[in-house]
Order: C-alpha cells, then structure tokens, then sequence
C-alpha cells in the first residue's frame, strides 16, 4: 500500500519541511504538500518518491534562489512532480543523476544554472510544463526523454541541449526567446522535433552538429536572427513537411545535404488568411491521410469538410455570402482506429487552408481540465484553451468529464460549460475535437443543453478489419527493416478475426502488441499462435551476396558463425531438437562462443 505523506510549516502532525519528510519516506510514497513557499534543497537517492501539490490555493513553491546547490536532485531513483514551482539560483532547479524523473504542470525556472540537467542514463518525462529563465531551458544527455506540451522560453543560451547520445523526443511545445539556439543537438545527440514552435531565438532556430542525427516534423520555426535550421557536416537526419518565415539566409542550411532527407518543406511568408493556400500543402496532407490503412469513411467525411473550406473561400473572392461554419468535430469510435492521428492531419490542413493561423495539435484529457477546488477547473479550462488557439485542442476520452462521478462530478460538469461558452466564444480561433466510445460520446453530448450544437458533424470510426490489421503488422515490421514470411499472413488474419470480437480490443494497439512480442525474439515471448521453424517465417532475413556459408563450419554450428555478423541482420536458429538459439542484431558487441568472435547483439 502506498505510503502518504502530509508537510505544512504550521499544521501539527504534519512535516515542517519537505526535506524531513523525504527522510522518513519509504519507496513509493506519496508527499502531498500543502501551498506555500519552501526554501530548501532536497536530494533523492536509490528511492522512488512523489512530490505534488495538496491542491489547496496558493500553490507549492520550492524556492532556493540564493544557494549555489539544485533544488531537486535524484541519483538512481524514480523522481515525480506535480504542480510544483520550483525556483533555483545558480545552479539547476532539478538535477538527475541517473534514474527516473517524472515532472507534470510544474514550473521550473533558474537563475545562471539550467532549469533541468539530466546526466548519466536516465528516463526522463516532461509533460505541460512551463521553463523559463536560467542559462539553459534543459540540458539532456545520455538519457532517453520526452517532452511534450511544455513551453520553454526567456533564456540566456538555448532551449534544450540535447548531447552524448541522449535519444529525445520534444513533441507539441513552444520555445520562444532563447538568447542562442531553441534546440542544440551536438556529440552524437538524436533528437526528433514533431509539431513544435521556435521563435524569436537569437541564433539558429534549431541546430545539428557534431555527429549528431534528427528528425524534424511539421515544425514552425519563425523570428530566427539565424537560419532557421541547420545541420553540421557527418550530421544525418529527416525533415518533414516544417516552414519557416522571417529568418536569416539560406533558411535550411545543410552541410552535407545528402544526408539529410528533405520532404515537403518551404519557406512560408507571412500572409493574410484569405490569400489561396498552397495545393502542394493540402495535396501532401491529403496523401498522408489516405496512406492510413482503412478508414475509408473517415477519409471521405474529412475530405467533404476540405471541399466545404474551399468552396467558401471561392464564394467569398467572387463576392458571395459565405456561412459560418464550425470546425469543431466529435469523433466516435473504438480505441486504437486512428482518432489522434485524423485530428492532428485535420489540424494541419486547417492550418494550410488559412482557417487556423498555426495548426498546433494540443492533446489533453480529464486531468488536464479538471481542477482540484472548486473554481480551479474553470481556471485550467480557460487556460488550456487560450493555449489552444491558433489549433486543435484535442479532447480525448471526452465522456470521462461527465460519468466520473456520476451525478456528484461537479468538476466535470464546471469543465464542460466552461468549454460550451469557449467553443461558442472563439469558433473562429479553434478547432475543438473531442474523442470517445460511440455510445458513451452520445451521454457525454447531452451533458450540457448547447454542447451538441457546438460541433458540427460526427465522424464515425470503425474497427478494423482482420486483414486492415494484417496489413498494419506489415508495415511497422517493413518500417523496422524485417520481411514478413508469406506463411504469416493467413496466421495473422486467423488470429485477428478470433480477438476483434474481445470487448476490449484495441485494434491498431492490438496489432502493435503482437508486433512487439514477434519481435522480442526469445521464444518464450512469443504468441503460442505463431509457427516457429530453424528460421523464422515471421521475421525473416534472407542471406545476401555478402553472407554466403562458411564452407568450412560443422553441421552443429549456429548460422551466426557460418555467416559473417552483418549489422541490422537478424537470425534465430535451433541448437538442437526443442532448444532455441539467440537473437542478434544491430548494437553493441558481445562476445558469441568459445572461438572469441563478437557480433552486434539486440
């Protein structure tokens, strides 16, 4: 059972400090901390401990501004934070050593240090948080982290360092005002930047170096005194679909431009929304919504709402009246058929048509809306909203504001009628998409007297079907550079058409389930439904010109030692009846057998 925690300065039997009840806390205990200012430093080591906010007003400040030592800081434990402010002087607000940190709603900012320095392997989860001043925003290296909703702005040097290896994910944020770089990838760093801002940066808006390789998608960058992106010579990487305006020439700076894969990016000049929108911009967007598998009557719904735009917009030039027309939609359907995926293209078209100035995909749910007072609801309401705008604010699991609690959930209630006069209010600056169960969708809609004639059509998904989701398994093991044995398909169908009737089948997660347990490799781990041969007939690689026998190797050798190591090639093999072998691939080195060779391991 999970062990709570209660500090306050002036409350008998509670912990005066939050530090004392750190020290008393055992793994995975909970301290909930009452509102107020707290000058101290704490550390976290080898422990899993949460820190939130007991919700009361005020909120939690952790305030060591005139120490030379982090706030925070973990060393290979498992560190969480809600709805904390946490301001640091000259040195990081949180600092991980190795471990895990976990940080929601929080907000982090420093004086000459960096809001967060993550060094050592470490996890790291930075969700709709908010990081401003210090020398750096965040600082990640040797680490694998996401960061997503966050927005980082009015620092000294760059938004996020991220260096020596660290593999991170910096999704839907905003990083604005950064005396150098917004993002700076360098020795090694990977980086993937999907459906962010950078702004006002006084150097390049986003910069790979240094042997590094990123993936950039649908990303703005705009106000740069730099160009807007640029990648270092040995510097690999993708950019899709991103625009840039008013930056420093050449806006894409590449090096080496053959490495780096270039698709559907322009420079975009600042224009009035009723100038015409490039085709080639709708037309991509369009092609990526028909590349989905299935979902034919989806594709046919959004395509009727793109013609409508566009038909309005023809109506307006030639001088006739144009309706209003609302872009708010409900989609309804199963879990794991494509809602978020729909509503982000359906963003980005918006964006493209002109209707939405920028198209940014804001995802939230229950938690996010739902305050922990009364009166706070309205308040993160309206305030996720105004984020929204210019966008979509997708609403997923939308029904969860009107069952939980059934008639006593005046919280849920507060945040559909704030978002009822919302909706109404800004219609024009918004897209509003809220996603759920068919039947539960239907209470969720007469929760409020106007929320239904808020949106403006309902858009069905259907499940998929045995061989849509035969074919979803192909493509993410052919995007993971592994061929799916002919033998395979009528196995995968056979299994898909027994499950899919489950109540709780998740479709397209469902097939990412069994994806991932093909791949695991060991056999222990694989679905009892699937055939295994000397060679997989799943996964299978075929040997190139490259691999051929070793004339000279012995029948009871495994193939690994009669075929050269070759990286991104994967074998099993049996070593004898009912026994399997190992699972290789590309990686680091490990000795394999008696005669000292290495080869890549998974």
């Amino acid at each position: 059972m999970t062990r709570k925690l209660l500090v306050a300065a002036d409350r008998p039997g509670a912990y005066s400090t939050i530090g004392a009840a750190v020290l008393d806390a055992p793994d995975d205990a909970v301290i909930s901390i009452v509102a107020g200012v707290y000058r101290e430093t704490i550390d976290v080591a080898d422990r899993s401990v949460t820190l939130r906010a007991d919700g009361s007003a005020g909120g939690v400040v952790i305030d060591a501004t005139t120490t030379q030592s982090p706030v925070l800081r973990t060393k290979g434990g498992r560190l969480t934070l809600r709805d904390i402010t946490v301001r640091a002087g000259d040195a990081a607000a949180v600092q991980v050593d190795g471990g895990t940190l976990q940080a929601e709603r929080c907000t982090l900012s420093a004086g000459f240090g960096p809001a967060v320095l993550v060094t050592g392997p470490a996890e790291v989860s930075v969700s709709h948080c908010t990081v401003d001043g210090g020398e750096h925003g965040l600082v990640l290296e040797d680490c694998t982290a996401l960061i997503e909703h966050t927005k980082i702005s009015d620092v000294a040097g760059d938004g996020v360092i991220v260096r020596l290896g660290a593999t991170v994910t910096i999704r839907s944020s905003q990083l604005t005002g950064c005396g150098r770089r917004g993002v700076y990838a360098y020795q090694y760093g990977r980086p993937t930047v999907e459906d962010c801002e950078v702004s006002g940066t006084s150097e390049t808006g986003i910069l790979i170096a240094h042997d590094s390789t990123a993936v950039l998608r649908h990303c703005l960058v705009r106000d740069t005194r730099g160009p807007a992106v640029s990648f270092g010579r040995r510097c690999r990487g993708e950019i899709v679909s991103c625009r840039w305006e008013n930056t420093a020439e050449p806006a894409l700076d590449l090096a080496e431009p053959e490495l780096v894969k270039v698709t559907a990016a322009a420079s975009v000049e600042s224009r009035p929304v009723a100038d015409e929108p490039a085709g080639t911009d709708v037309e991509s967007l369009l092609a990526e919504l028909d590349a989905m598998v299935g979902l034919a009557s989806v594709k046919d719904e959004v395509r009727s709402l793109i013609d409508e735009i566009q038909v309005n917009e023809w109506r307006r030039k030639a001088g006739l009246s144009v309706g209003s027309l609302s872009h708010h939609l409900v989609f309804a359907g199963a879990p794991g058929t494509g809602k978020t995926t729909v509503a982000r293209i359906y963003g980005k078209l918006l964006a493209a048509l002109g209707v939405l100035p920028k198209g940014q995909f804001n995802e939230v749910s229950r938690r996010d809306l739902v305050g922990q007072y009364l009166g706070h609801t309205a308040e993160k309401t309206t305030l996720l909203f105004q984020g929204a705008k210019g966008g979509v604010l997708f609403i997923d699991e939308a029904y969860a504001l009107s069952r939980a609690g059934a008639e006593s959930d005046s919280f849920g209630q507060e945040a559909i009628d704030t978002l009822v006069k919302l909706m109404e209010d800004h219609r024009d600056e918004v897209a509003v998409i809220v996603a759920g169960y068919s039947d539960e969708m239907l209470d969720f809609l007469a929760a409020n007297p106007g929320l239904a004639s808020r949106f403006s059509k309902t858009i069905e998904f259907e499940n998929y079907s045995p061989d849509e989701l035969t074919l979803i398994v192909d493509r993410m093991i052919t995007a993971h550079e592994y061929d799916l044995d002919a033998q395979a398909h009528p196995v995968l169908v056979r299994h898909f058409a027994e499950v899919s009737g489950a109540v709780n089948f998740g479709n397209a997660r469902d097939a990412r389930r069994v994806f991932d347990r093909v791949r695991a490799g060991p056999r222990a781990c694989w679905p009892h439904w699937l055939p295994v041969r000397r060679w997989s007939p799943v996964l299978r690689n075929e040997p190139t010109a490259r691999e051929r026998p070793n004339p000279t190797a012995t029948a009871r050798t495994p193939p690994s030692s009669r075929w050269p190591a070759v990286p991104g090639r994967v074998r099993r093999w049996r070593t004898g009846p009912g026994r399997r072998g190992d699972c290789r691939a590309r990686g680091r080195a490990t000795p394999s057998g008696t005669d000292g060779r290495t080869r890549p391991s998974l």
